[in-house]
């Protein structure tokens, strides 16, 4: 008996133990949590967690431990099982370690959903984080439809819902084979972040980075100006721009007049967590930089002003601010420049462009007219996106996301564009953090532009039934030349390609046929490859069956044409222009008054009179027959049967006709 009171003793006090080492994890982990040691707080809340594991995390007391805790509860209150499970999760999250924040939070939205309702939201964010769009965008509609409150985790929630299916839908696109997006060489990005690209002429770049500057540990990731020689991408030399800089001021995200003898850039200071930012100035002379000097008239006292970028023929600035009067975050505005490098008339760029978050990293591509901006408060995939808008200030059109891959799911900000007014993408320099764990990289990417093909079908108008061999001439409306001449296959179909949309016509034609055309113009979505026509229906030629042309007047008596004729010959014109195989007659027939001579004679001047007038116009006359048939022919009577005048059938019978002819 004694024998089993000792090991019952024993193992009371072993568990005694063991659950007095699990709770000092708790408590510990709590105080690493409170003072923001995320980290510390993390590993400790596992330790706990893993120690609970299949024996009290339901949160049950263990009688055994009551009192050997007592000594230890004085202080703030431990948290309990569910406060750990949660407190793990953020933990993780503050490290941006979301491969272990995930479990956590799955667990927390499960059981503990009703004590955190964030939960839900936060589990949602760290799915998106690690590249499951389409569970993370179950998670944010899960929170939506139990959080049941309207503040600015509901709105976020609303917004990660419309970036998650932006995100998958980009992702998808058909189109992946036209881009090249590689990071820039290791000239370019070394040793911490490279960013904000800048061309000034066709083989300087400058860029800012935080490389580390031999010899000088003390200032190593400072943000600097630095200038490249490229050559086919590839930079011939590396140095710093000799501007001044001291202590630990940051300097970087430059612009630079035209003439490139005026630089505008950021400097900016970061203390006590918060950063001090204003653009300055520099003139070259000699070749050598001026002490950059503040833009007093731009800067404002407690407010950052970024990133400056001078308009082509550099009359005005670009900037980022988050000044007050904006419409929340950092704001675009546009001030006036002059020949001196003084700036005026500051204005926002309104809400076509900024929104109630940040926008930054202004840049003007000048041959396609685009501005291009980052902003993180548009749908998109990462925090900051890539975004144009094309017209003036104060007439934006609605900015448009680049997509992927210009666009990832991390940051894509600073913008540079050697590409031609039809294609932004054809040569560009941008920065991302896409494959970093800490920082900006310079990356290439160029967009092919692949050809446009047009195809459409050539039907019969009469049943609707394709047209083989009908013969398509492509017209280029502008310069009125020829760009295409196909031929129809066996379903009527005719296709072709072309560099880029434009204002085209389809002119079809068919031996049997009347010819038609058809105009075009680019499709809708500028960005599509392709452009199926609408059916192009050609009528067909009933030979040798005479049709009235209406509203063919002669003088009196005569043959010679009334002027109000010419509209309605004009119309014949244009029948045989756009049908240059077919020959026609001619025919003009008179009622019965005069003599059977007469009335031949006159019918025959008067066809020919139409005949010279379509000669005038430039129809050969070897395409006509003339024929005057007099009152051989009549459509009506010309008397009545009680041998009274019949003035409506004569009328009817005074007729000009146009037959088409075999050859």
């Amino acid at each position: 008996m004694r024998t089993l009171a000792v090991i019952a003793t024993a193992t009371l006090l072993s568990t005694a133990a063991q659950a007095q080492f699990t709770f000092d994890y708790l408590r510990a982990a709590d105080d690493y949590y409170r003072k923001g040691d995320f980290f510390s707080a993390a590993q400790y809340y596992e330790k706990y967690l893993a120690n609970k594991k299949g024996k009290h995390a339901g949160g049950g007391q263990n009688p055994y431990v009551v009192q050997a805790a007592s000594k230890k509860t004085a202080g703030a209150r431990p948290s309990s099982d569910a406060e750990a499970v949660y407190n793990t999760a953020e933990s993780y999250r503050q490290l941006n370690y979301h491969v272990k924040a995930e479990p956590f939070y799955k667990q927390a939205s499960e059981q503990y959903a009703a004590q955190f309702p964030l939960a839900k939201y936060h589990y949602a964010t760290t799915l998106r984080a690690l590249e499951r769009y389409a569970e993370a965008e179950a998670a944010f509609k899960s929170f939506m439809e139990g959080y049941g409150q309207t503040d600015t985790y509901s709105a976020a929630a609303q917004r990660e819902i419309q970036n998650l299916q932006f995100i998958q839908q980009q992702l998808g696109r058909k189109d992946m084979r036209l881009f090249t997006v590689n990071k820039a060489t290791s000239g370019l990005n070394d040793t911490g972040a490279a960013y904000a690209p800048v061309w000034i002429g066709e083989n300087s770049l400058l860029f800012t980075s935080t490389r580390p500057v031999p010899n000088d540990k003390s200032k190593s990731y400072i943000n600097r100006v630095y200038e490249a020689t490229m050559s086919g991408g590839v930079p011939s030399g590396v140095v710093p721009v000799g501007l001044a800089q001291e202590g630990e001021t940051h300097q970087g995200v430059v612009a630079a007049t035209p003439d490139g003898n005026t630089m505008f850039l950021t400097r900016w200071t970061i203390g006590k967590g918060s950063k001090n930012a204003s653009i300055y100035s520099a003139r070259k002379s000699g070749g050598a930089w001026s002490n950059p000097e503040p833009l007093a008239s731009l800067n404002v006292d407690g407010a950052n002003t970024q990133q400056p970028f001078v308009m082509p023929g550099g009359q005005q600035l670009l900037f980022s601010s988050n000044r007050a009067g904006g419409s929340g975050g950092y704001d675009l505005y546009m001030a006036d420049l002059g020949a001196d490098g003084s700036v005026s008339n500051i204005r926002n760029l309104g809400p076509s462009i900024n929104t109630a978050f940040d926008e930054q990293a202004p840049y003007y591509h000048a041959a396609s007219g685009s501005l291009v901006f980052a902003s993180n408060g548009r749908v998109g995939m990462g925090e900051f996106d890539l975004y144009w808008s094309k017209g003036t200030a104060g007439n934006w059109s609605e900015p448009q996301n680049f997509g992927y891959p210009v666009n990832s799911v991390k940051d894509d900000i600073y913008f540079a564009s050697k590409g031609t007014a039809r294609n932004i993408l054809e040569d560009v320099l941008f920065s991302s953090d896409r494959s970093s764990a800490c920082c900006l990289e310079l990356f290439s990417l160029q967009k092919k532009r692949p050809l446009k093909m047009i195809s459409g079908t050539v039907m019969s108008c009469d049943n609707r039934t394709p047209i083989a061999g009908a013969q398509v001439n492509i017209m280029d409306t502008v310069n009125n030349r020829t760009v295409a001449t196909l031929t129809t296959d066996a379903s009527g179909r005719y296709s072709f390609t072309l560099e880029e949309f434009q204002p085209l016509k389809a002119v079809a034609s068919n031996n049997n046929y009347y010819a038609n055309f058809l105009s075009f113009n680019t499709p809708a979505n500028t960005d599509e490859d392709e452009l199926t026509n609408p059916e192009l229906c050609l009528t067909a030629i009933k030979y040798d069956e005479p049709v009235v042309v209406d509203n063919v007047y002669y003088d009196f008596g005569k043959a010679d044409l009334k002027e109000e004729s010419f509209p309605e010959l004009d119309k014949l014109v244009k029948l045989m222009q756009d049908n240059p195989n077919i020959k026609a007659e001619i025919s003009a027939h008179t009622d019965a008054v005069g003599s059977d001579a007469a009335n031949m004679k006159l019918s025959e001047a008067r066809a020919q009179s139409v005949v010279n007038y379509m000669i005038s116009k430039g129809i050969t006359t070897d395409r006509f027959v003339v024929k005057g048939y007099g009152e051989t022919q009549p459509l009506e009577p010309n008397k009545n049967p009680d041998g009274t005048d019949n003035p409506a059938g004569r009328e009817k019978n005074r007729r000009t006709e146009f037959k088409v002819i075999k050859n």
